[in-house]
């Protein structure tokens, strides 16, 4: 004798190890959600940055301080570049 259940299998919800790609499915779709604002936001990040260099160079690099604010502008600025790249392109 067969044992047939009313419910069909796709009633059922999955457990353990199967339900893992739904919750990877959420993830990506963060992922997807939040890539076209950080690109647009490191794409004008990069185009805006070089201005606030520019004062720095007037004043010079001579003080450690001003130097060390141009370093970590720089690392911002190019790190805005890569993350921006990618930005308005099909």
């Amino acid at each position: 004798m067969s044992n047939h259940s009313p419910l069909s299998n796709e009633s059922i919800t999955p457990s353990g190890a199967e339900a893992k790609p739904k919750s990877e499915g959420r993830c990506h779709r963060l992922v997807r959600s939040l890539k076209k604002p950080a690109e647009f936001l490191a794409f004008w990040v990069a185009i805006t940055l070089p201005f606030v260099h520019l004062p720095l160079l007037a004043r010079g690099l001579g003080d450690p301080n001003v130097s060390l604010a141009f370093l970590l502008l720089l690392v911002i600025n190019v790190s805005a570049l890569y993350v921006g790249h990618g930005y308005n392109q099909e």
